[in-house]
């Protein structure tokens, strides 16, 4: 049973809900509005109590399988997308000292919303947080072109952040932003983002789809790409199409280009971002934390049916495409590093690095180079579903990250094993001390150590893992 509760913030009055164990969730509140295709306009105040006790409508999509899994309702989307949900454990304390966490969703900037269970932060937040969970624009109507609108959004919350959430016990002076592939690599576009500065102080970069980041000339030529799909001359010409025109626009596009998954994505160089993302995001001063999964492509690659019958000679193939003259040697050191797996899965080992692992190693390296604090995980634990074909797969850490194991979708991927609790209590312990302090447990990343926290039912500190396999990237 639940009851209402209120809270007067800067913009205005918020009834909310209460829960038996006293804890507090304000849901759906607007914090911008936006035309299509425009900058969101920030929402200053609002007249009279603001119900706050029902999520808000999510930005228009085409649920993906891991939305499936996670339980998205297609029902709910809505171009008015601008929302976002606040979680403390209890009635706000008068020194409002609560760190702040903001979590964006990942989804590869077209699927995905704040609503979804496995991303309800009452569990996190009980920890000793404030968590907030916000949606933004996707897809077109969100990074179309180099608008980065998507990004704009973002921004548009950390400012509602920083002007409400001491209202809800939470200090607007240490915020943590987090979020997942997409989400992890948007907020490396925050670090970018010169007005995103001074809105957050730290970061958690859960398996950020770093490749997805784009330079202008790329966006323009996929925007020029999607108009002609549209059959129409300018984006302003698509003010007026319907959404479902536009989301058919999509996915032809998406399907004509072999799948890639850089249509639509934040812009190095477009509105609101610095030219060289991943440059200016690695001299930023702020407290970084980056990891990955141990198999993050298995997801993809379990149900891909171009691999379901991947032998030896496909493996080999695979291996000169991605590494040229140092094929062979990719090759053996990929079958010593993992002796019991399948071509298939050797394939998506390398997917995973090519995708994922450098590509986070490459950047906390930068980072490490520019003398700016960074740490490294590795999260190992795997999945007991479908007999362990998926391992450790992409987006496999996000139940454990916010203690809800149980959420549903997250039941049956996890299992009912007593390690799943080992392991989420020290990945919640981790984040909330980072949340805290500015650091997590373990030693700073460096170019000697290259000290990593492997995360699984035992926890513990390695010393650069795999390094064969790293220094196959680094010749």
């Amino acid at each position: 049973m639940s009851n209402h509760s209120n809270i007067a913030c800067p913009s205005g009055l918020l009834s909310g809900i209460q829960d038996d164990n006293g804890s507090l969730e304000f849901l759906g509140i607007r914090y911008a509005t936006a035309n299509r295709f425009c900058p969101p306009i920030d929402v200053v105040s609002w007249d009279g109590t603001y119900d706050a006790t029902q999520y808000g409508s999510v930005c228009p999509q085409r649920a993906g399988m891991l939305e499936s899994i996670q339980g998205f309702d297609p029902a709910t989307t809505d171009e008015d997308c601008l929302f976002l949900n606040v979680f403390t454990s209890g009635p706000p304390e008068t020194n409002n000292s609560k760190p702040v966490l903001v979590w964006i969703h990942g989804g590869a900037y077209t699927n995905g919303s704040s609503s979804t269970p496995w991303y309800h932060g009452g569990n996190l937040a009980a920890q000793g947080s404030v968590v907030v969970s916000i949606n933004y624009r996707l897809g077109a109507l969100g990074f179309l072109g180099d608008g980065n609108y998507g990004i704009l959004d973002m921004v548009s919350a950390l400012r509602w952040v920083n002007k409400n959430i001491a209202a809800f016990g939470g200090n607007p002076n240490n915020v943590t932003i987090f979020g997942e592939s997409a989400g992890g690599s948007a907020l490396i576009a925050l670090m970018a983002c010169p007005e995103a500065q001074g809105l957050f102080q730290r970061v958690w970069a859960m398996s950020p789809s770093i490749g997805q980041l784009r330079e202008r000339d790329r966006s323009l030529e996929l925007a020029k790409e999607f108009l002609e799909i549209a059959g129409v001359e300018s984006i302003d010409e698509l003010r007026s199409t319907s959404v479902e025109k536009i989301l058919d626009f999509q996915t032809s596009q998406y399907l004509s280009a072999n799948k890639t998954f850089d249509f639509f994505a934040p812009t190095g160089g477009g509105v609101g971002i610095e030219s060289d993302i991943l440059n200016t995001a690695s001299q930023s001063a702020v407290q970084f934390v980056v990891g990955t999964n141990k198999d993050e492509n298995k997801i993809w690659a379990a149900f891909d049916p171009a691999l379901a019958d991947a032998d030896a000679d496909m493996w080999n193939e695979f291996c000169i495409e991605n590494f040229g003259d140092s094929a062979t040697n990719a090759r053996e050191t990929y079958e010593k590093m993992r002796p019991n797996e399948s071509p298939r899965d050797l394939m998506s080992a390398i997917s995973t690095d090519t995708g994922f692992r450098q590509r986070a190693i490459s950047f906390a390296e930068a980072r490490v180079a520019n003398n700016q604090p960074t740490w490294m995980y590795w999260f190992t634990w795997p999945t007991p579903f479908m007999d362990g074909a998926l391992g450790c797969c992409h987006a496999l850490d996000i139940p454990f990250a916010f203690g809800n194991i149980n959420a549903p979708g997250a039941d049956i991927l996890l299992g009912q094993g007593e390690d799943r609790q080992l392991v989420t209590d020290r990945f919640t312990a981790e984040i909330t001390q980072f949340a805290h302090h500015g650091h997590p447990s373990w030693s700073q990343y460096d170019t000697d150590s290259r000290a990593t926290l492997r995360i699984d039912e035992k926890t513990e500190l390695i010393l650069d893992p795999e390094q064969e396999i790293r220094a196959l990237f680094s010749q």
